[in-house]
């Protein structure tokens, strides 16, 4: 099977009103889930990952300040940034991708006992103060919820667009429902659904079992009128992968690669269909006196 997706120009698109884009950063996606547990961080980790093999320069910002999965899920429990000539982090850059996180910088073994506004600040910190260079795509791995610190994501950051991470089953569709409701109100567009842990293959019998129920993507195309960007299924070397810090999507050879790589695709297709933004190409207006 081809492991590879096209190779598309990205471009910028544009944001809400009253906020710009970060320089030398196209696009910002929020992957978000409303509930803990569905497997967004995993998620958001292989889809940066693929993302890289359409050509994208691509980087991934840990938003859960208070339980962040990045150091886990990139093998790098240990790693604290440089600080730039700058006065800025260093993002770490592994599988072909930039990366920063809240637990780069704090003892992984240490509750962060914060009010929001502090989160807030650091969040912003993380954002605005990292040398991410290029990038034509950053992920934001949002953290579960709807609460105060998704509002002034959602307000703050020029989000492009978002992807949203459910299971089947009606307790996640509900809190993912809150989670589209909140970007809609906020003029953010999301770009599909992913539905994670979709079913399961017995890879003794090769029988399938839809564990945590069926068709709940297809309520949710009903309701908020979202393409399904991908079906994920609930598989032990994904779990395993993740705990290595080696995501499945930077093992070229494994079976379920291509599921993320296809995902990846689809998010690709799903935002060239949005508005372009060309305030680059305006030149500068001169006033002369």
């Amino acid at each position: 099977m081809n492991n590879t997706i096209n190779k598309p120009r990205i471009i910028a698109h544009k944001v809400k009103p009253g906020l710009k884009r970060i320089p030398n950063i196209k696009n910002i996606i929020a992957v978000s889930s409303g509930k803990g547990g569905v497997g967004k961080s995993t998620t958001a980790i292989n889809l940066a990952i693929s993302l890289t093999k359409s050509g994208a320069q691509v980087g991934i910002l840990d938003a859960d300040i208070y339980g962040p999965s990045l150091p886990i899920l990139m093998g790098e429990v240990d790693y604290k940034p440089e600080i730039s000539a700058n006065n800025r982090f260093v993002p770490l850059e592994k599988y072909g991708i930039k990366a920063i996180s809240f637990g780069f910088l704090a003892d992984p073994k240490q509750a962060t006992v914060w009010r929001g506004a502090i989160v807030n600040k650091a969040l912003n910190q993380l954002l605005n103060d990292s040398e991410w260079g290029e990038l034509d795509i950053l992920i934001i791995d949002m953290p579960p919820g709807t609460g105060d610190i998704h509002l002034t994501i959602a307000q703050n950051f020029p989000i492009t667009a978002t992807v949203v991470v459910t299971t089947p089953q009606d307790i996640a569709l509900l809190d993912v429902g809150k989670s589209i409701n909140m970007f809609q109100k906020m003029d953010i567009p999301c770009l599909g659904v992913v539905e994670n842990m979709s079913t399961h293959v017995c890879e003794k019998c090769g029988n399938q079992s839809d564990i945590f129920g069926l068709g709940g993507s297809a309520r949710l195309k009903e309701e908020y009128g979202l393409e399904l960007l991908a079906k994920l299924p609930l598989n032990l070397a994904i779990c395993q992968q993740s705990d290595l810090g080696q995501p499945i999507a930077s093992l070229i050879e494994n079976p379920i690669t291509p599921i993320y790589d296809q995902l990846a695709n689809a998010v690709l297709t799903q935002l060239s269909a949005l508005s372009k933004d060309y305030s680059n190409l305006i030149p500068p207006v001169q006033i002369l006196k």
